[in-house]
This record gives structure tokens, sequence and C-alpha cells, in this order.
């Protein structure tokens, strides 16, 4: 249960501010940081307070090239980003790079059975802006409870998963799949609209 003792200290050093701090926080536009991509999307952006998938070719292919613009403006504006057990040690000089303010990013190490759990908990808290998991695998409940969870704390959940998952039904609000050669973005589901036809280059930004 490292996960568990892991994060109830977390939430006690007051590193991650439990819900009643963070319920103001507005609903409202949630863009990417990528206009190419935004321009594609019902939402202009992430769809606010859901889960977001990410479908990898394989880990570290590209997802914190995607999701570094959205967590820098987040952390810029003093909101809490939480890392659930990512596959990789985030190096710090390339976070920071990024534009990522390293005060307000904060990690729960946890193994793939409490992966889950431990991200439903920080969604849950009303506490963090956005969170990121990479399970190795998860079954449509769970990623049921992450997407409510989502709602209930007014986040931006992101679940990075193999791109086999694409093939399985999935309650979150958008898919997309992250090819590495070629280096594009493919929107295979969106809330509120019909995914657009053509990838996007990844390289393109705003």
């Amino acid at each position: 249960m490292g996960a568990v003792v892991a994060l109830d200290r977390l939430l006690d050093q007051r590193q991650v501010w439990r819900g009643r701090q963070a319920q103001a926080r507005p609903q409202g536009l949630q863009p990417s940081g990528h206009g190419a991509l935004d321009q594609r999307l019902p939402d202009g952006g992430w769809p606010p307070a859901a889960l977001s998938e990410l479908l990898l070719a394989s880990p570290g292919c590209g997802e914190l090239q995607l999701l570094w613009p959205t967590l820098a403006r987040l952390t810029g504006a003093g909101e809490r980003v939480v890392l659930v057990a990512p596959p990789f040690i985030p190096y710090a000089p390339a976070w920071q790079a990024a534009g990522v303010d390293l005060h307000w990013l904060a990690q729960v190490e946890a193994d793939n059975a409490e992966a889950l759990w431990a991200a439903e908990q920080c969604l849950r808290s009303g506490s963090c802006a956005a969170v990121l998991c990479w399970p190795e695998r998860a079954e449509d409940r769970a990623l049921r409870r992450l997407q409510v969870a989502a709602e209930t704390g007014n986040a931006l959940a992101f679940a990075c998963r193999p791109q086999q998952a694409a093939h399985n039904p999935s309650p979150a609000a958008l898919r997309i799949a992250i090819d590495a050669r070629p280096a594009q973005w493919r929107v295979i589901k969106c809330r509120g609209g019909l995914p657009p036809a053509l990838p996007i280059a990844s390289a393109q930004r705003s």
C-alpha cells in the first residue's frame, strides 16, 4: 500500500490542497497550446472536467510534448499538476525548459494496481488542475471512475495508454492517438463533434 501512504502524506503536507480551496476554479476553455489541434476540437482544446485518453505508439513517444504547453499554463497560474506512476523519472531541466513551474508539480509513486486508485483520489480532491497517469491495463469501469472523478473535482484527467486500447470502447471524452512515424496526432473520438478526418502533424505549434 505504498501509494496510499505516499498520497496521504502528500495531502497531509498540503502539497496538494483539498477540495474546499479549489471549488471556485472555473470550468471553461482549456486550450492545448497547439493551435492546429485546438482548431479541430469541438471545445477548442481539452474537454474541461473530463477524461482524455492519449494512445501511445510506445511509452514516451510524445505525450509530454503534447501536454507540456497545458501543464506550463496551469502551473504558471499556481494550479497543481500531479503525475501518478510515470514510466520514466521526470527530467526536471526538460520540464522547466518547457515552462512548467516545478513548485506546482507533484509525483505519486504507485504500482499498476494502485495507480488508478491514486489518480481517482487526486482528481476527486478538487485540489488538482490536472492529473496524468499511465495505466498498463484499465477496464472500462476504472476509466469511468476516472471520468466521474474528473467531473467531481473539475480537473483535467489524462490517461496515457497503449494504442492497442483504441480497439476497445472508452468513456473518455477525447481520444488521441500519438504516432511516432510519422510524428502526428490522430483524433479518434471527441465529445460534441466528429473527429477530424486527417491527422495533425505534431510538429505544428500555435
